[in-house]
């Protein structure tokens, strides 16, 4: 073999290597009991963090250009739960893989979930830059998103959700209450906030303008912002328009009531 041959082939080996380098090191450093990843996403970039048992605890900062993720592992069983870091084509995604939960050894999007005996904890701590995107979903434990500066989306199933951000948000529970502070009222489209077992309380800008639905079967509705109502009015359910209207805000709860405040300023 020639030897700018062999040359040749030793880059290709050192690119494969480096390469398998630099994807391990995305993937973060687990040690069977903590997890930590640390990165760089452009702005307007994404990070979902998905857990089964745990509290998800994100806050968003102005003085920093990193991504900082930890993650706690707690109880029986904790050393058999794996931390995965998937790259999206818009961000990135870390989540808690118990075994059995997921159909398949991955936490993507379209894994389905199945059934898992493991009751250990993953509590995840997130410190995010401002200018990108979040997205919390658990099962069992509360969402928080505190100081974000973009869009924040919020599920879980058995637990409350708090969200602050200078952006808009949506979220959805099932057995929680859901409070969130949001920051602009020219979002476009739907925004949903829905719970079975809780209430909703939102604080909004004073300029909002919005079509509301509100409906509860066991809740009322109290609104700082005036409301021209539309069609029948009832104790649990409410129609109307605030400001000039132009964009949808949703509000659903069985058991809990709603509440619409204006920002403090």
């Amino acid at each position: 073999m020639k030897t700018g041959m062999i040359r040749n082939v030793g880059i290709s080996v050192l690119a494969i290597v480096l390469g398998t380098v630099g994807w391990a090191q995305d993937q973060g450093t687990d040690n069977g009991r903590e997890f930590h990843w640390t990165g760089k996403l452009s702005p307007d970039q994404v990070v979902v963090i998905k857990d089964i048992n745990g509290d998800i605890d994100a806050t968003g900062s102005s003085n920093s250009d990193q991504v900082e993720v930890s993650a706690i592992k707690s109880g029986e069983g904790a050393q058999d739960i794996k931390i995965q870091v998937v790259k999206l084509g818009d961000g990135v995604m870390i989540c808690a893989l118990y075994p059995g939960f997921f159909s398949s050894d991955n936490c993507e999007s379209n894994s389905h979930f199945g059934s898992s005996h493991n009751n250990a904890k993953v509590d995840f701590t997130i410190h995010m830059p401002q200018n990108l995107r979040f997205v919390g979903k658990n099962v069992n434990g509360g969402v928080r998103a505190e100081s974000m500066g973009r869009y924040v989306e919020a599920d879980s199933v058995n637990g409350g959700i708090h969200i602050s951000t200078q952006s808009w948000a949506s979220a959805k529970s099932v057995n929680g209450s859901i409070e969130a502070r949001i920051g602009r009222a020219e979002w476009s489209g739907d925004l949903e906030f829905k719970t079975v077992n809780g209430s909703i309380k939102l604080e909004l800008p004073t300029n909002l303008s919005t079509e509301l639905d509100f409906k509860s079967v066991n809740g009322h509705l109290e609104s700082d912002f005036p409301l021209t109502m539309q069609g029948s009015i009832g104790k649990h359910s409410v129609h109307g328009t605030i400001g000039s209207g132009g964009r949808s805000l949703d509000l659903k709860t069985v058991n809990g009531s709603g509440e619409l405040r204006k920002e403090a300023i």
